[in-house]
């Protein structure tokens, strides 16, 4: 039987598009943060504690615990259970009549982030070939942009339609991609790695790898996956001691991602640019340009990511952080006109979409061995959301137009941010390693240290 590439990108799509829904939600937020400030006169501490930053808590939470129904329940299962949080969050979040409901729901919607960014790339690496494996789990990536890309269009085109209510209505849409998800994602079979690690069922895992592989790469496969798992039995386990490896470079790259303050301009494009001199319209309208920027440079990222390899990226993507970052510290502290903050915001966009964002969920997915692979994916993204989190709540005290540290002039946010991404620089040329092209189990050997 002959390899069916069709039947193998139709199973990675489906899983991958877990990332709209996870880009949708994390920035159809900043479309209703000015009109719910209006609505329900938070302080700004509440504001950022509950409104803006609850469902990155909930992501905290989904992300550190995703791996437990990845590993007990296996893949499929836990993707089809997060399609289920973003549509109870979507239709829950638009119809809460008060912020504490709000906040709930926004709550499970991050649950469902989390525990999506956990088993999705987990299972994408595990069903692909080392050779496609980077753009694969950069589809991941991809969905995630254009979910961010759609739903600023979406705030932008409901701004307007149904005067104080048009927030209900930029939350609550997102309900009709996530049903479309739960159907796609129901029709996709079991991670093959999981089934051979965690259930010793060899036979069904040969079928699906057959089915994607063709019968003499499925066997070969097998093979490498079971002389590995053998191999890990009783010898490794999931610490410091025998993974320090793998737990240092997810922890770092899960760190520098977020204080980057990627998520902080995302959340609050909106408010950034009214900082600057835009109307509210006008704001919501630049902020499709970020989406766009952030989309294209993506395609770039994933057609790069499996020839220059994932060093490089980071090292092209540092620095565009850290040109871009100084560059609009510097627009806010000269009051420079809001195009060149608009260009400037867009550069670091870019340099994200290339660099980190290509990047991230790829990496963490890799560079743990098969037995801990969702455990290790839900350290990693737990580091990466408690930061997020952090970020998002500390925000409103410093942003904050009337009652924030920095009132009218946010620059010194922006030059915090550009120098630790030097930081990232100096970590990235003399410590990351290059994982272009090595399979998931050779990269095992590399990053293992045993008895």
């Amino acid at each position: 039987m002959k390899s069916n590439n069709n039947k193998a990108l139709w199973y990675i799509t489906s899983a991958a598009l877990a990332g709209f829904l996870f880009g949708f939600d994390t920035v159809v937020i900043s479309g209703a943060n000015q009109p719910i400030k209006d609505l329900w006169h938070t302080s700004p501490l509440f504001h950022g504690t509950f409104i803006m930053s609850m469902a990155l808590w909930g992501t905290v939470l989904g992300s550190i615990g995703g791996g437990i129904p990845c590993e007990r329940w296996g893949r499929k299962p836990t993707l089809i259970l997060i399609g289920w949080l973003y549509l109870i969050s979507a239709v829950g979040s638009a119809l809460a009549p008060d912020p504490y409901s709000f906040s709930f729901f926004r709550f499970v919607g991050g649950l469902g982030i989390g525990i999506s960014s956990v088993v999705a790339p987990t299972y994408i690496s595990e069903i692909t070939s080392a050779a496609n494996r980077g753009r694969m789990v950069a589809l991941y990536q991809f969905n995630l942009v254009f979910g961010i890309l759609v739903a600023f269009i979406s705030n932008y085109l409901l701004s307007g339609f149904n005067g104080e209510n048009d927030w209900r209505w930029m939350l609550g849409v997102e309900g009709i991609p996530a049903f479309v998800y739960c159907i796609m994602v129901m029709m996709i079979p079991e991670s093959p790695r999981w089934l051979i690690v965690r259930k010793n069922n060899i036979e069904k895992a040969r079928e699906i790898l057959i089915s994607i592989q063709g019968e003499e790469k499925a066997d070969s496969e097998i093979k490498s996956i079971t002389e590995h798992s053998e191999q890990s039995k009783g010898k490794v386990s999931f610490n410091w001691r025998h993974l320090r490896k793998p737990l240092s470079l997810a922890f770092l790259l899960s760190f520098f991602n977020q204080l980057s303050g990627i998520n902080f301009i995302l959340y609050y494009a909106p408010e950034i640019l009214e900082r600057a001199g835009l109307a509210t319209r006008d704001s919501l309208q630049s902020s499709i340009s970020i989406g766009f920027v952030n989309f294209v440079f993506t395609l770039f990222g994933m057609y790069l990511i499996d020839k220059l390899g994932r060093k490089k990226l980071l090292f092209y993507g540092s620095i565009g952080y850290i040109l871009s970052l100084i560059l609009v510290g510097m627009a806010f502290q000269l009051k420079l006109n809001s195009i060149i903050l608009l260009s400037s915001l867009c550069l670091f966009i870019a340099s994200h979409a290339i660099g980190q964002g290509a990047v991230l969920w790829v990496y963490i997915a890799e560079i743990f061995p098969n037995r801990f692979r969702s455990y290790g994916q839900s350290f990693g993204t737990g580091v990466h959301w408690v930061f997020a989190a952090l970020i998002t709540l500390l925000t409103p005290l410093f942003l904050d137009k009337d009652d924030g540290v920095f009132g009218q002039n946010p620059a010194p946010i922006f030059f915090f941010f550009a120098a630790l991404m030097v930081l990232q620089l100096l970590w990235v040329i003399f410590i990351v390693p290059e994982t272009k092209g090595v399979s998931l189990e050779e990269l095992q050997d590399q990053m293992e240290v045993r008895d």
